[in-house]
């Protein structure tokens, strides 16, 4: 009778897989992805070659994989600056002030990877997902602006899809600023003195002098 004999278990990995795509996001945050070497990749990740090939695969889909776990981890973070205030304006200055203090991370390269290094990455499935990441958050501050319509914070006609999509712009802006080194303090400001000015009414619908 022929036993069946459990296999061999291949030798356990030595490093964190987390860990390890945290480091990868700091190489390519810092380099860009044209500039990332593979070389530059197993220094950073502090990972064998075999093993990154293994387990990550080339440097398009490691980097792919990174780009996904950077906007889900930090969509959560955005959603929760942006839900968890009560009125609409500390809503969205919540939301501005949190793209302002994660690009201005100390230990980390100013701005954002979805924002400053991404764009410049000459790839369909890259340009697709920062599409569907952008549609994602405007869509996320829409629903916030219609809460407050239905709250009555804003009027009915309030063009909440216009004013979500410049929420956007306005995060975008404000982000690359800072890798451009304005420092933290005057972007706060300007995200406080932002989140007033997509809160005003549309154009016509000023009330009248007395």
């Amino acid at each position: 009778m022929v036993q069946n004999t459990p296999k061999a278990r291949g030798r356990p990995r030595s490093f964190d897989e987390m860990d390890a795509l945290e480091k990868a996001t700091q190489v390519f945050w810092s380099k860009g992805y044209d500039g990332v070497t593979i070389d530059d990749l197993v220094a950073g990740m502090g990972v064998g070659r075999p093993s990154l090939y293994a387990v990550f695969g080339d440097k398009r889909t490691l980097f792919l994989r990174v780009l996904r776990t950077y906007a889900e981890a930090k969509g959560a973070r955005a959603a929760k600056a942006l839900l968890t205030p009560t009125t609409l304006r500390d809503s969205l200055a919540g939301f501005l002030e949190h793209a302002v203090e994660s690009a201005t991370d100390r230990g980390r390269a100013p701005g954002c990877l979805l924002v400053c290094v991404a764009p410049l990455v000459d790839d369909a499935e890259v340009r697709q997902f920062l599409k569907d990441a952008a549609a994602g958050g405007a869509a996320l501050v829409e629903r916030r602006f219609r809460d407050g319509i239905d709250a009555g914070e804003v009027p009915s006609d309030f063009p909440a899809a216009v004013r979500a999509s410049q929420v956007i712009d306005l995060a975008r802006g404000l982000t690359m600023r800072a890798q451009m080194g304005t420092p933290r303090k005057t972007l706060l400001k300007d995200a406080e003195e932002a989140a007033e000015l997509v809160l005003l009414p549309r154009r016509g619908n000023a009330a009248p002098e007395g």
